[in-house]
């Protein structure tokens, strides 16, 4: 079923334009605030489709709307010259899909597991069908990240993680937040921060 298809979605608010609309602003304004993000860093996606379409997380999981949403912001990711990593869900214990050359430079270790619709969520396989070589990592640390249905990215954003409150509040039915890597103030008021 097409993601305009399902009558959950053929609400005005959560269409299929609109979904990828919302999605790439949040993207664009992302990308353009988070300062201390250089190009080859990792953005993190953290999605739940279930509250895209107004479900429960985890109790409607949908292909489409993982394809709609990993078809929607892979290329404007890529164009910043970013890396895409995708949480899965809590049943592979928020693995990522990457693709392997990152997992090899960035030394991640890989879990031995694949994501499925029910087992590491639709965005999650939508990723690894979408990408050239992927693999599964157990963490790592992307500069900025969103989280589309609060599934909780903040454990795969660098240190110092500071929200961002986007001009999007949502996407379809879900609750929209995003976060951006900042580097530790230290020394104190005598030292000069950038």
């Amino acid at each position: 079923m097409n993601v305009i298809d399902d009558p959950i979605v053929q609400d005005s608010r959560s269409g299929e334009t609109a979904i990828r609309t919302a999605l790439q602003n949040a993207c664009k304004e992302l990308i353009a605030e988070a300062a201390y993000s250089c190009e080859g860093d990792l953005f993190v996606l953290g999605c739940s489709t279930s509250e895209i379409l107004g479900i429960r997380i985890g109790q409607g999981s949908s292909m489409a709307t993982g394809e709609l949403v990993i078809d929607a912001v892979l290329p404007l990711i890529e164009k910043h010259g970013f890396h895409l990593a995708v949480q899965c869900c809590e049943h592979l214990n928020r693995a990522l899909v990457v693709e392997r050359d990152i997992m090899i430079r960035d030394r991640l270790e890989e879990v031995n597991a694949v994501p499925a619709l029910h087992a590491g969520g639709a965005c999650a396989l939508a990723a690894y069908n979408r990408f050239q070589n992927p693999v599964l990592v157990e963490h790592l640390q992307g500069t900025m990240g969103l989280d589309i249905g609060d599934t909780f990215i903040g454990m795969h954003i660098r240190f110092v993680q500071r929200p961002l409150r986007l001009k999007e509040k949502s996407i379809g039915h879900a609750h929209l937040t995003a976060l951006m890597y900042r580097p530790k103030l230290i020394g104190g008021d005598r030292a000069k921060h950038f």
